[in-house]
């Protein structure tokens, strides 16, 4: 179900959000590599010369796991939208919302998430395990800074499992080889898409992209999916000075049906393609979300 898209007052880069892609793309396609020890302890090569999503978006959480190029270029978005690190919590709060009711009513146990940046709150194997503490999680991302924390993610229940991949989420095929060692595909999987099919420069890439990784998926696997939006011409300004002043991976903003497309073929779920607050919101006593330049939505695999 597509929803009607309310113009956003004020718009802020999708990219940037907790949950959103902090990484998962990048110039150069590499082999995977798992987050084991040894894998850790190697320090690879972290390049500093140009910012990445996640760490731009550590830094205006406040975090420290950034280099002064990123914090350039948050200072930069920072100071055209002032209030978008308080906006940051809504993507956040809908990932975990999904992967909340993803593990308590569809009765999943096992997540694909591409895309996850650098460990914050409620990661999605927080969220999950503590619903049903056997599930597991594969996480993916291409960020090397993302490989050396990954022992934080690697935080498992006894009873479940963790992994990290540092893949490139334009090598799906590479990605579901390396996932499978984990996570068992004659079972449902979540997967979770969350703001980084914009890190795809190409629509029918994209699209492709989730048809395959869909495409090794079983019947009652879920897709879960955000993107920022093209609605709002102060969000389209802003990633279009991002794209051009850093030298980063380019995002690309997407329409809303563009987005909704990704979920093609699957049942969606109510509310359909929504803004991220309004995806199944909890009570709040802080009155209506703010519109923001960001949509997504879940589908069933039937």
């Amino acid at each position: 179900m597509l929803r009607p898209y309310r113009t956003a007052g004020s718009a802020w880069p999708c990219w940037l959000w907790a949950g959103c892609p902090p990484g998962s793309i990048g110039r150069e396609h590499g082999e995977p590599r798992r987050a084991g020890r040894a894998a850790v302890s190697a320090h690879p090569e972290i390049d500093t010369s140009v910012p990445h999503s996640a760490r731009v978006w550590n830094y205006l959480l406040g975090g420290k796991d950034n280099y002064p190029v990123d914090q350039a270029a948050g200072d930069a978005v920072r100071q055209v939208f002032p209030g978008m690190v308080d906006l940051t919590r809504h993507s956040r709060y809908m990932l975990a919302r999904v992967v909340r009711y993803l593990a308590a009513d569809a009765g999943i146990r096992q997540f694909l998430d591409i895309g996850t940046g650098l460990p914050t709150v409620d990661n999605t194997h927080e969220v999950a395990q503590r619903v049903a503490p056997e599930s597991r999680i594969v996480y993916v991302d291409n960020d090397p800074l993302v490989l050396v924390h990954a022992q934080a993610l690697l935080t498992s229940t006894p009873e479940g499992a963790t992994d990290y991949i540092q893949a490139d989420v334009r090598r799906p095929d590479v990605i579901l080889e390396q996932a499978s060692k984990t996570l068992d595909f004659s079972r449902p999987v979540g997967l979770m898409l969350m703001g980084i099919l914009g890190l795809v420069a190409d629509y029918d890439e994209a699209r492709s992209i989730v048809d395959r990784l869909l495409s090794a998926l079983p019947s009652g696997s879920h897709l879960a999916v955000y993107d920022g939006t093209d609605t709002d011409p102060g969000y389209v300004e802003a990633i279009r000075r991002y794209n051009a002043g850093t030298g980063a991976v380019p995002y690309t903003p997407r329409s809303i049906e563009q987005i909704a497309r990704y979920l093609d073929g699957l049942d969606v779920l109510e509310p359909g393609v929504v803004l991220v607050p309004e995806w199944r919101p909890d009570p709040s006593p802080f009155g209506d979300p703010p519109l923001v330049s960001c949509a997504g939505g879940v589908g069933r695999k039937p």
